[in-house]
């Protein structure tokens, strides 16, 4: 399956929204876009995972690693509206409790949209 990968930016913060199945195959296009996106240096990124249908392991690995470097940054990265399955995953492994989880996208990265 194909992974689309969308970032807008306003303002220091940035709405990164993915769709589609985080794997082996398709992370290298994420770990890309988050590379590109972390240069900017923003002090705030939501990854909006409502229309992720899959995440494997390598998948979080790409996560982890852009929280990681956007903390070294001092900003702050949360995951927004995982589905079922991937909430399950970030629970299992514990993930949940190192990523701030948000049932929605926060308002705030909405009110930009048309910005």
């Amino acid at each position: 399956m194909e992974l689309k990968v969308s970032t807008r930016s306003h303002a220091g913060h940035a709405l990164v929204a993915i769709a589609g199945e985080i794997d082996l195959y398709t992370a290298p296009r994420l770990q890309s876009e988050f590379t590109r996106l972390l240069q900017d240096g923003p002090s705030r990124v939501v990854i909006d995972m409502s229309s992720v249908e899959f995440c494997d392991s390598t998948g979080m690995n790409v996560l982890l690693s852009a929280l990681k470097r956007v903390k070294e940054q001092g900003g702050q990265l949360d995951v927004a509206a995982p589905r079922p399955a991937v909430r399950k995953i970030l629970q299992v492994t514990g993930l949940d409790s190192v990523f701030t989880v948000h049932e929605t996208v926060p308002e705030e990265f909405l009110i930009s949209e048309g910005s």
